[in-house]
């Protein structure tokens, strides 16, 4: 096989799942806390935009995960694997993928259940839609 097509091989562990989920994570340089909407999800890691200039692959960041009907969001710390500029535009932000370095005990539980919840509707939906 090409290194060309190896590269295009999907090398992922997890599924990753599209869904509506904000995140707030503290930037390692300043301290400041940003807000945003992650563009996916898996077990292992997430996928955001960011207008943040000064993330850096190996940063480590404290983040929140807001599930929803959850009484509290998850906190975990999660490591910049990568981050890329969206487009050439100077004030264009970055999308940025994360890999998770450690879920806090206590939220573990709720983040799992979560994530199983949307694989098993997903599952459902495309059963259901075959019937059709």
């Amino acid at each position: 096989m090409s290194k060309t097509k190896e590269s295009l091989i999907d090398r992922r562990r997890y599924v990753r799942l599209q869904t509506p989920l904000s995140i707030s994570y503290q930037v390692p340089e300043t301290g400041n806390v940003l807000n945003t909407g992650i563009k996916n999800i898996s077990a292992d890691g997430i996928r955001f935009e960011t207008p943040n200039k000064l993330l850096k692959e190996s940063d480590i960041l404290e983040i929140k995960i807001a599930i929803p009907e959850a009484p509290n969001p998850v906190h975990a710390r999660a490591k910049v694997i990568w981050k890329k500029k969206i487009s050439l535009e100077d004030t264009a932000p970055y999308d940025c993928g994360l890999e998770f370095v450690e879920i806090e005990e206590d939220n573990k539980n709720t983040f799992l259940k979560f994530l199983c919840d949307l694989i098993y509707n997903i599952k459902k939906e495309s059963k259901d839609a075959k019937k059709r």
